[in-house]
């Protein structure tokens, strides 16, 4: 079992939301388009930016953001949502709106969420008789 550390947890999880960023839409099946695709003639396109795709995620780049994403069922269910959308670099304003607390104790929460996590990953229990400053300072170490 490996010690596991609050920035690794942290890459961990933006690379996870990175990986269902990339992932297709969700689409209902039977519904098709029945028009002809349109190629556009190199006169069309003069003076246009390159539409550059990023690469579909491999399986194992997948596997390893469905873990993550299991990591989350750790937490209570305010603190996960906290995580996962700072995983997504969602700004501190509009989860402070969403979850209708402060900066400061968004910023706790999700330390805690990510120390929370962090315990269990290196094999170790969460503390239940102990204040959320305590297990991310000991996370922290």
């Amino acid at each position: 079992m490996t010690d596991w550390t609050t920035a690794q947890v942290q890459d961990r999880l933006e690379l996870a939301a990175d990986v269902f960023a990339q992932l297709p839409a969700v689409k209902p099946q039977g519904y098709f388009n029945a028009w002809p695709e349109y190629f556009h003639s190199f006169a069309d396109q003069v003076g246009q930016e390159p539409q550059m795709r990023r690469p579909r995620p491999s399986p194992r780049q997948i596997t390893e953001a469905e873990e993550a994403m299991l990591w989350l069922r750790w937490l209570e269910k305010d603190d996960a949502r906290l995580v996962w959308l700072r995983a997504n670099r969602t700004p501190w304003k509009p989860i402070c709106w969403e979850l209708g607390i402060s900066r400061a104790t968004a910023n706790r929460r999700w330390q805690y969420g990510i120390a929370v996590i962090v315990w269990r990953l290196s094999g170790r229990r969460v503390p239940g008789k102990r204040s959320m400053e305590f297990v991310v300072r000991r996370a922290a170490q």
